[in-house]
């Protein structure tokens, strides 16, 4: 197979349209940590308004996200703009001293917009054209919505700009799903010219002469659908390829509509601008995305309760988007969300546990949705922080009220402050893509629960971590984790291996090493281009059900269990730690550890060749950790976690947050000043943590 060269999307194009270059993370200017929500008081009137300033004074609230839904009222029909509504309600925010994130209101698009240019409602997977309703309801490759869009941006820009109490831009909201329409179907095309410049190179990449695909004319190509490429879901793709480039294109639209609205902001304000990611959502590549924003924001809505290390994991993505810099967390819910089949309210406690965690690891600021609940609709029974009634005495309500008091007590001292981790996890949307539109060998497994668990004993140490896109520079990091790193493109593997080759420790997990960046397997030993690195070869890939468990020993006696993907290795050169205990393969390989020797010192490269239960990656990733001296003080003390964060004055704050059942007694591991209680606490002292327990700990 010939030689490619590699195709990246320029960074400062989009789409073919220019945007502006990266640059470092600007965030809103305030002199304390923004705290309080979405608001839409365009749904009450005023009487409503002055009940809710009163209480939003009684909880210390400082910031409200207006007019993230409000096209439809500003824009009642084309080119028809009515302000008032929207002046009162930043007026009034400004009169109470409160700032204002402002939204664009374009992340639903009005009714007589889907009447009047109907190019602007999306087509589904299916290939049905919808209507209107819902949101996330546009077709981004429309130029009536983009034009439309931008304009809106450019007036709201154009009215308050320079208003003193807006302080950031909120275009949008949380961008998501796909369309395949005729206008996608064209700008694909388009996209793919500048990607691969000639059919012939494309045909090679996607491998076209596979069941008599070979294109010979561009307008031959259709988006991957459910009439086209899939079938039985858009998990499963005849043509990984195509469908490949098609969810890369995807982001690219996404980020093209961003961007015009951000530069018609930019034209007439330069205040901050960013939109609201979902943490881990797999059809955006908020990699590819953040060179775009100005600050990243995410809204926080765990599935699950008991999985701290997930939640943070989400948050170490948000921070790492901006080079490490603070992120906002933009939603959370006070007390309980809507739309899923359960919605359990959050334990007392909860709220202000999940808060603090959010700035231990790099948030700015904390904001709900929504500040009052909505009378009608599909979000009527999600949480607010007053609801229907409007009561103040609410245990949501006084929970609300009391964080805000202790914000208000912590002021400026968190603002700017960074994270110094010298571990990684490698997370890669594309990967990401990859592994779960494979035919095999496991279609069961999923990559995002893998990668979480593979955080689980980083997180349980205490060991701060960054989360990093394959092409970030490593050089900082002692520990680098790359989980299902199914896709090897560029310098990765050369990169991974500098971090070995100067002392560190890297850990490779199955499914590694497959293929390139066009999905085509490489012609040669598994993991491909890390296999000199790994020191060893995957013979053989066995995969079974999930309930199916096959012992692994380790060279120290230790036993854990391998599950889904049974990757059978043969070293050449490295160390074999673990073997299988059963099957056709018992005694055989399953996780090897090759020593590399370079300048610096003797590095270590970790192959892990199933997907291993907790005991098993916490054997692995715990002998990474404490071969470094990356252990927190509290690491093994059950569901304590322990972040850290540096303020820009020098000052280093602490944080001991307490995700467990049962109350736990720590030696505190030094002098500082609990910045909660203003509690003068010394090193050495016992310190008896209960379940949601928080210390700020400034030393």
């Amino acid at each position: 197979m010939p030689e490619r060269r590699p195709r990246p999307v320029p960074s400062r194009s989009v789409l073919g349209h220019p945007v502006a270059p990266p640059s470092p993370a600007r965030l809103p200017r305030l002199d304390r940590i923004a705290y309080g929500g979405d608001y839409s008081p365009e749904q009450w009137d005023g009487e409503v308004w002055d009940r809710d300033h009163r209480a939003f004074d009684a909880a210390r609230i400082s910031t409200l996200t207006v007019g993230v839904f409000t096209w439809s009222l500003t824009e009642p029909e084309e080119g028809r703009f009515d302000f008032s509504t929207l002046d009162a309600i930043i007026r009034r925010a400004a009169d109470e001293g409160r700032t204002v994130c402002l939204g664009t209101g374009t992340g639903a698009i009005p009714p007589w917009m889907a009447r009047t240019y109907p190019d602007t409602t999306r087509v589904d997977f299916d290939g049905r054209r919808h209507r209107y309703g819902q949101r996330h309801n546009a077709c981004w490759s429309s130029p009536d919505f983009r034009r439309l869009a931008a304009r809106m941006a450019e007036r709201l820009a154009e009215r308050y700009g320079d208003h003193p109490a807006v302080v950031a831009w909120h275009v949008g909201n949380e961008y998501g799903g796909r369309c395949y329409c005729d206008l996608c179907a064209a700008e694909f095309r388009q996209w793919l010219r500048r990607r691969y410049g000639t059919l012939d190179e494309l045909n090679t990449a996607w491998n076209t002469t596979f069941w008599s695909h070979r294109f010979t004319d561009w307008d031959e190509i259709e988006a991957p659908s459910a009439l086209t490429e899939h079938w039985g879901g858009e998990g499963k793709t005849a043509f990984q390829g195509i469908t490949l480039d098609y969810r890369r294109f995807s982001t690219d639209n996404a980020i093209r509509q961003f961007a015009d609205e951000k530069a018609a902001i930019r034209a007439h304000s330069d205040r901050p601008v960013t939109t609201n990611f979902m943490g881990f959502y797999e059809p955006l590549d908020y990699h590819r995305w953040a060179p775009h924003l100005d600050f990243a924001s995410w809204d926080n809505y765990p599935r699950r309760m008991d999985e701290p290390w997930g939640t943070a994991l989400a948050h170490d993505l948000m921070r790492g988007l901006k080079d490490g810099a603070p992120f906002w967390l933009m939603e959370q819910t006070p007390s309980v969300t809507a739309s899923r089949d359960v919605n359990p309210q959050r334990r007392p406690g909860i709220m202000r546990l999940w808060s603090w965690q959010a700035v231990a690891h790099g948030a700015d600021s904390v904001l709900f949705f929504q500040m009052r609940a909505s009378r009608g609709a599909c979000e009527m029974t999600h949480g607010a922080v007053l609801d229907h009634s409007g009561r103040l005495d609410t245990r949501t309500f006084r929970e609300v009220a009391a964080l805000g008091g202790e914000l208000a007590s912590v002021g400026d001292a968190l603002l700017g402050a960074r994270t110094s981790a010298r571990c990684a996890i490698v997370v890669d949307w594309e990967s990401w893509w990859a592994v779960e539109m494979a035919d095999g060998p496991n279609r069961l497994l999923r990559y995002l629960p893998t990668v979480t668990e593979w955080t689980r004993p980083f997180w349980e140490a205490g060991a701060q971590l960054d989360v990093v896109p394959p092409t970030a520079d490593l050089g900082a990091y002692d520990v680098v984790a790359a989980p299902l790193l199914h896709l090897v493109a560029g310098d990765t593997a050369e990169r991974l291996h500098a971090v070995a080759e100067r002392g560190g420790t890297v850990i490779i997990g199955c499914l590694s090493g497959r293929a390139d960046e066009d999905d085509l397997r490489f012609l040669g030993d598994v993991p491909g281009p890390l296999v000199r690195m790994v020191g060893a070869r995957v013979a053989e890939t066995d995969a079974a059900e999930p309930a199916v468990a096959n012992p692994v020993r380790f060279s120290d006696g230790a036993t854990a269990r391998g599950r889904m993907v049974f990757e059978v290795l043969v070293p050449e050169g490295a160390e074999v730690m673990a073997r299988y205990g059963a099957d056709y393969y018992a005694g055989e390989p399953a996780v090897t550890r090759n020593v590399i020797r370079g300048p610096e010192g003797e590095g270590h490269v970790w192959y892990v060749g199933s997907v291993l239960d907790e005991e098993g990656m916490t054997q692995v990733a715990r002998s990474a950790i404490e071969r470094h001296g990356l252990a927190g003080p509290y690491a093994g003390v059950p569901g304590l976690e322990f972040a850290t964060r540096e303020a820009p004055s020098g000052a280093v704050i602490d944080f001991l947050l307490h995700h467990g059942a049962e109350a736990v007694t720590v030696r505190l591991h030094a002098d500082g000043t609990d910045l909660l209680t203003g509690r003068v606490l010394r090193e050495g002292e016992a310190v008896v943590l209960n379940p949601t327990d928080v210390i700020v700990l400034r030393r």
